[in-house]
């Protein structure tokens, strides 16, 4: 029993330092870097602004990491409200007070005690790591702060070439999204831009 829990202790992933330094800033092995997480920011950003007819000023970001696209959003607009959902503890201590970072899961905002609905919610490269299970209590939730908004979901499937951080990567075909999507009552407008039914 205890070395059946220490061999599931092992591989659980530690969103730590560590890891964002190897993923996110060592240029031998990082899979984003500041100019494409701005691009896409900018693109939600103007789909969201096109959808409203106004300009966003509230952002959900689940799954946010450091809250990267909350510091290009507001390269965009610096008046935008910006909150972050991320379960790494680091993160929250680092940046929680600075960059309006909570911790929490996909699983657990419909728990959380987030000031919505938004403008724009993100949830860019999270899904593809997170259960089924988790997916399919967080989507509704996630759908419910949409209001008349947009979100920005993007993830990997199994016809998907990936490079990265294949660790906990769950590789599932195209369908399971677009069934759990449409189930949470999202409806796609292409390029990874749904609007809630």
């Amino acid at each position: 029993m205890a070395g059946e829990r220490a061999r599931r202790g092992a591989r659980v992933k530690r969103y730590d330092r560590a890891y964002f330094d190897r993923w996110y800033r060592d240029p031998s092995s990082r899979v984003h870097d500041a100019r494409s997480v701005a691009r896409k920011a900018s693109f939600a950003l103007s789909a969201a602004e096109y959808l409203l007819e106004r300009s966003v000023r509230t952002v959900l970001d689940v799954g946010c990491g450091e809250g990267s696209w909350g510091v290009a959003l507001r390269r965009l607009r610096p008046t935008l409200r910006y909150t972050g959902v991320d379960d790494s503890a680091y993160v929250v201590r680092r940046f929680g007070k600075r960059r309006n970072i909570v911790r929490g899961t996909v699983g657990t905002l419909g728990e959380l005690a987030l000031d919505g609905p938004y403008d724009l919610v993100v949830c860019s490269d999270v899904l593809h790591y997170v259960r089924a299970g988790e997916v399919a209590r967080g989507l509704p939730a996630l759908a419910a702060l949409v209001g008349d908004g947009a979100a920005y979901v993007d993830f990997f499937t199994s016809a998907d070439s990936v490079e990265g951080d294949m660790r906990g990567f769950l590789r599932r075909p195209p369908s399971f999204y677009e069934r759990a999507l449409d189930d949470a009552g999202l409806e796609a407008c292409g390029l990874n831009v749904y609007v809630a039914r």
